[in-house]
């Protein structure tokens, strides 16, 4: 049987610093973590999209990983992004991860050869995934990424092995996270994947987000969960308007460089992204600074440190 695990809450997807040498900087993560564990978050998700997991190889999402589960306290959620491009190392990256201490592996769906990615195969993937694993698995619907939009069908279909818990969902389907939460009921979880629709996707039965926004504006994500769950949807849609250009900024215009020159900009240890990704320039990071005092993010402009 799969591992009980509230996932209810907020889950920043974290991004993983390099040193000047291009390396993973270990102290930098640590830093990090020490700053984000002051907010009462559900957890993190290491090794996802904004940790450029993409981009590393399997020793390096190891180092992390170690490095994760000593700077995250108990009873906070350490959830590992784990899904390659065969169902082979897919099951033993999550091996690895299961080594390390994760709590549960967040599996994108292989898309190198996709028009082959039927639901049959996928479901085929998941399961021998699923099989294999020590621990929950999250399905990670990224069509942004994979050019991959998991349907119902195939979600539902991967959902039928016990081991497989929750889903996140990045696609901005609010209709399609309803439709999962009524067929799959309370044991299937659902997160948003983006701030960006955090409150719809909580209005239709999601237990939580992973959102990359959290990342720099973990107050405010949280503030939008605790007032929907208070009955202030009012309220928390005022929260929710006010963060859409800021998450945007984080998210589909600048993605993981432009989350890391906000992190910066914060005081937070963002620094490089790894090439073939390339740093916002000077026009961008002053656009970036003028969105994030306007969301009430950064009370004024600070430069990297």
């Amino acid at each position: 049987m799969a591992k009980e695990l509230s996932l209810a809450g907020v889950l920043p997807p974290i991004p993983t610093p390099f040193d000047a040498g291009g390396d993973v900087d270990g102290q930098a993560l640590l830093e990090n973590l020490e700053y984000w564990n002051a907010f009462p978050l559900c957890g993190y998700v290491v090794l996802g999209t904004n940790g450029e997991a993409a981009l590393m190889d399997s020793a390096e999402k190891v180092h992390v990983l170690q490095i994760a589960r000593e700077g995250i306290p108990e009873g906070r959620l350490l959830i590992a992004g784990t899904g390659c491009q065969s169902t082979r190392e897919t099951i033993s990256m999550t091996a690895h991860a299961a080594r390390c201490g994760v709590d549960a592996a967040l599996v994108l769906p292989p898309s190198y050869f996709r028009a082959q990615m039927t639901r049959e195969a996928l479901q085929r993937h998941y399961h021998a995934v699923a099989d294999a694993a020590e621990i929950p698995l999250l399905i990670y619907n990224m069509p942004a990424c994979t050019g991959l939009d998991l349907d119902l069908e195939c979600i539902a279909g991967i959902a039928s092995h016990a081991r497989v818990v929750g889903i996140k969902d990045s696609g901005g389907d609010t209709a399609k996270l309803g439709a999962l939460r009524a067929r799959l009921g309370d044991k299937f979880a659902v997160l948003a994947g983006s701030a960006g629709f955090f409150l719809p996707a909580l209005a239709v039965g999601a237990v939580g987000g992973v959102l990359a926004l959290a990342n720099i504006a973990p107050a405010q994500c949280l503030e939008i969960e605790r007032r929907f769950r208070a009955g202030d949807v009012a309220g928390a849609a005022d929260v929710q308007r006010r963060m859409i250009p800021a998450n945007a900024a984080v998210t589909s215009r600048w993605s993981v460089a432009g989350l890391k020159a906000a992190m910066d900009m914060l005081g937070l240890q963002g620094g490089a992204v790894r090439p073939p990704l390339v740093p916002l320039g000077v026009q961008e990071r002053g656009e970036l600074e003028s969105v994030l005092i306007r969301a009430g993010i950064l009370s004024s402009p600070r430069r990297a440190r």
